[in-house]
């Protein structure tokens, strides 16, 4: 019996390989385990109706209606989101599928920052390293750019932000550059967690239906800088080309 999903869990424990969500089954008391299988825009409806308020993007072509929440969980901010989800046989007119949510969570969601100087960005947004994950969570789509980083943390208290910067390469408009800080950090010992994040890429040039080659730079755990590129059309998705690796905890202390 599918239950209504009324508990929200962290994406850190969505990201899991398993995921606990309590039932909402008034009669059970149950828990069941769930694989995070999407990563979704959840958009608010300018005009909502009682039985729709928002949907979710699954990619720049597929809309979703959730067959169990009447009301998105996070009231009317737009977000990008992990979730488990089932395809039904309902139909909702006007959008392409309807699913029923298991779990869902916010990714944090944030604009990009121009960059000005490196002494400046330096101090506001640091450059400690950082590595990138290629698994299907790190993914362009739907104006968005989603990242699974990883960091060294250095332990409870430590407070990391993660900020995205454009115009970094005066040639290219289409150049990002990734920025990790590493904030009350207690010294060590280290340990290595990821992160989730998304960044809204509507402060880049329209691409006025062209595709163009994004490139996002870091740096990484060795010193080095490191480049990935995503073929890069304004809403339109492009998935991850980056290795996949895994096996890290999740944090939750990112801003």
């Amino acid at each position: 019996m599918k239950a209504n999903v009324k508990m929200i869990i962290s994406a850190a424990a969505l990201s899991t390989a398993l995921m606990t969500v309590q039932s909402c089954d008034q009669d059970h008391n149950d828990y069941y385990y769930y694989i995070p299988n999407a990563v979704v825009t959840v958009k608010p409806i300018a005009e909502p109706t009682d039985s729709l308020t928002f949907y979710m993007q699954l990619d720049d072509s597929t809309t979703l209606v959730a067959e169990n929440l009447k009301k998105s969980p996070f009231g009317d901010k737009q977000v990008r989101a992990l979730t488990s989800i089932e395809e039904t046989d309902a139909t909702v007119p006007g959008y392409d599928k309807v699913v029923h949510v298991y779990a869902i969570d916010s990714i944090l969601t944030k604009k990009t920052e121009p960059f000005t100087d490196d002494r400046t960005v330096d101090s506001l947004f640091g450059n400690d390293p950082v590595e990138m994950i290629g698994d299907w969570m790190t993914v362009v789509e739907d104006g968005y750019i989603t990242l699974r980083v990883r960091v060294a943390s250095g332990g409870y208290g430590t407070m990391h932000r993660l900020t995205l910067l454009t115009g970094v390469n005066p040639d290219d408009p289409y150049e990002v550059e990734f920025r990790h800080k590493r904030e009350n950090d207690t010294g060590g010992p280290y340990v290595l967690g990821d992160a989730l994040v998304a960044f809204s890429l509507d402060s880049l040039p329209d691409t006025q239906g062209e595709t163009v080659k994004l490139t996002l730079r870091w740096k990484a755990f060795d010193g080095g800088e490191r480049t990935a590129q995503f073929d890069y059309c304004t809403r339109r998705s492009s998935p991850s080309k980056m290795r996949i690796e895994s096996g890290a905890t999740f944090l939750t202390n990112v801003k």
